[in-house]
């Protein structure tokens, strides 16, 4: 196994347990929609998944929790390559309104990329809060601005994934990164942050102190733009995937802890921020 995960010659073992979508049912009034990073698939958020599905309500009843495989993903890096960004975007509304049916409340979270395509979710349509991990607005790699130019010329780069700290966690990614779906990204940040001040819902944001792949720049242009209240928390001991790294029982215990909250007819956001 790779430091990278299941691979063989490029293409991700058939296993849709880990890399599949997942759906936990739930009677709750809440519904929680959460989005794995670029290149990934959902082995990367399945844990936190679970974490945030056992909150339960005054009644007992748990939130149901969808967590899609993106369009491009969990197959051949050539497959991305021919995705365009509103093709993630499509694949996301269509759990959201799966999610709004069943549910009085809805909650978008995503890790990297999938923060990224939260927070889009979050500018067009009604949601009660949002939890976002490392989300990309902001890549470390300045160059990958250029990758639209490049992708002609250069179809795929080394893999991008496996920046976690924690030494005995991998995760799942492809091991060469197309620059024509670099270039969709680009255009998918550039234009969620345009859409930042449209976010009226609660915002918990975790950031890693350390994070190679995503700028700090991006937390910051949530809390500096959004219009809904955000808390920004600090994760001092995780990389880029804080969902399998150290600080992963933390933001579990506080997105389930929201969740819960919300589903009880509290607040999203805790009144104390300790």
């Amino acid at each position: 196994m790779s430091s990278r995960g299941d691979w063989h010659n490029g293409a991700m073992f058939s296993d849709q347990q880990r890399h599949g979508p997942l759906h936990l049912p739930g009677t709750s009034s809440v519904g929680v929609l959460l989005l794995h990073g670029f290149t990934a698939t959902t082995a990367s958020v399945r844990d936190w998944a679970h974490a945030v599905h056992e909150a339960t309500d005054d009644a007992g009843a748990h939130p149901g929790v969808r967590v899609p495989l993106l369009p491009g993903h969990g197959t051949r890096w050539e497959e991305l390559a021919e995705q365009p960004w509103q093709a993630w975007r499509d694949a996301v509304d269509e759990q959201y309104w799966a999610l709004r049916r069943e549910h009085e409340h809805v909650v978008v979270g995503g890790l990297s990329m999938g923060g990224a395509l939260a927070l889009h979710t979050a500018a067009r349509r009604e949601v009660s809060g949002v939890l976002l991990v490392n989300p990309a607005l902001s890549l470390v790699n300045r160059m990958a601005r250029f990758s639209h130019l490049a992708s002609p010329v250069v179809a795929s780069l080394p893999g991008i994934g496996g920046d976690v700290k924690k030494e005995d966690a991998l995760e799942s990614t492809y091991d060469r990164t197309p620059l024509a779906a670099v270039a969709q990204l680009n255009v998918l940040m550039h234009r969620t942050v345009r859409m930042l001040p449209a976010i009226t819902a609660p915002t918990v944001v975790f950031r890693s102190e350390v994070d190679h792949i995503v700028s700090g720049d991006s937390a910051d242009l949530v809390a500096e733009h959004s219009s809904g209240e955000v808390r920004v928390v600090d994760l001092q001991n995780s990389y880029h995937v804080a969902t399998l790294d150290h600080d992963a029982p933390l933001l579990e215990r506080i997105s389930r802890d929201a969740v819960q909250r919300l589903s009880r007819g509290e607040r999203f956001l805790p009144e104390d921020p300790s």
